[in-house]
């Protein structure tokens, strides 16, 4: 079982949801034990399909479970859910899943945010995860109508997508740090019970 960086039989893991907007750490042996513990953080209940992050290949053998990193990000999927590609997933309040329009979806989302940025560009700096990815995959060329200035548009876009760039890896390197903490500490507690049982 190649696990490298030192870890032990019980390895951590990221976890996220379909929507990738939570993200847990998950210390866990098999893949078993990993399904259950990523349910209980995720709130999730019924037949689950286990997924690579990064990618979409399903993980449903052992075997395969047991040749992943350290640290690999994982997806849990209910039976309704699929994959989809980081970046093609989000959904704003107001769509329909058929692409109906309705509330006018993210163009709808897009264009109280933009005359709010307009006003204060700073503004930008202080967004969250969801309205920087709006704004990151916006279309310039259909927000005219609000903002003249395609120029200003699409360096908005391009700082948008470099602000969420930043945001997800000082995420991910909070959870990383999390996750070899508690790596560490089930260790610790590992190394303790073995001396006292000598």
């Amino acid at each position: 079982m190649d696990k490298g960086d030192g870890c032990s039989e019980s390895i951590p893991f990221k976890v996220v949801d379909w929507s990738r907007e939570r993200k847990f750490g998950v210390v866990a042996s098999s893949l078993q034990d990993f399904v259950d513990k990523a349910c209980e953080k995720l709130n999730m209940t019924g037949p689950v399909k286990v997924v690579l992050e990064l990618d979409g290949t399903e993980v449903d053998e052992e075997e395969y479970f047991n040749t992943l990193e350290c640290n690999t990000c994982l997806m849990v999927l209910a039976d309704s859910e699929k994959w989809v590609q980081q970046g093609r997933h989000l959904r704003i309040p107001g769509d329909t899943v058929d692409g109906d329009r309705c509330g006018g979806g993210r163009d709808g989302a897009v264009r109280p945010l933009l005359s709010r940025i307009h006003g204060d560009v700073a503004h930008v700096s202080m967004l969250g995860g969801q309205e920087l990815e709006l704004l990151s995959d916006m279309d310039p060329d259909s927000l005219t109508d609000i903002i003249p200035d395609r120029s200003f548009l699409d360096q908005l876009k391009e700082a948008s997508g470099r602000f969420l760039c930043d945001k997800r890896q000082a995420q991910e390197a909070l959870d990383l740090l999390k996750l070899y903490h508690t790596a560490t500490v089930m260790q610790e507690d590992i190394a303790n019970k073995n001396r006292i049982a000598q």
